[in-house]
């Protein structure tokens, strides 16, 4: 088990696109941030918690986790997430 790649894909003040490439096992731990996040299922299936609530996901699924909301996932099977912060994740820089 393993922390997942980021790539950041392209950022600006307002918006920031990052790919992370998941083995499977590999997890993102629970956490929250200010940013609203949108997550494309790029590939790879995943379980998630949002808030206290558990979901599985797959290849062409997308969601949106609030501001301030914890989260985090396991990958089930290896794949990638791309992920769109609101407004960008100066941290990742």
């Amino acid at each position: 088990m393993s922390d997942p790649v980021r790539t950041v894909l392209a950022h600006s003040p307002e918006l920031m696109v990052v790919r992370f490439a998941f083995r499977a096992g590999d997890r993102g731990a629970l956490h929250s941030h200010p940013h609203v996040q949108s997550t494309y299922v790029q590939s790879g299936r995943y379980r998630f918690t949002v808030d206290g609530r558990d979901f599985e996901v797959g290849p062409g699924d997308a969601f949106v986790i609030p501001s301030n909301a914890e989260h985090g996932c396991t990958c089930l099977e290896g794949g990638e997430l791309i992920d769109s912060f609101t407004p960008r994740r100066d941290d990742f820089l």
